[in-house]
């Protein structure tokens, strides 16, 4: 019980720290980072378009047997 009373009463005449801009500033520089950072993530999407498909030949000294590979190999 006089932890409690010794923890309100701190809280109770405890100081904000000053801020250096208004709380939405800082919300609404979040937003525009975090929309930034998706237009970038969506720039990549067509990376793979760029060039055509190459048919991945079947390596019979590759150390990790490739599974799927539907026959192609050995």
């Amino acid at each position: 019980m006089l932890l409690q009373q010794i923890a309100a009463s701190v809280a109770e005449h405890e100081e904000r720290a000053p801020l250096w801009a208004e709380p939405w500033v800082f919300g609404i520089s979040m937003f525009a980072i975090l929309v930034l950072l998706m237009f970038i993530t969506l720039s990549y999407g067509n990376l793979g378009n760029r060039h055509s498909a190459v048919d991945e030949h079947a390596d019979p000294h590759r150390q990790h047997p490739n599974k799927h590979d539907h026959g192609q190999g050995h």
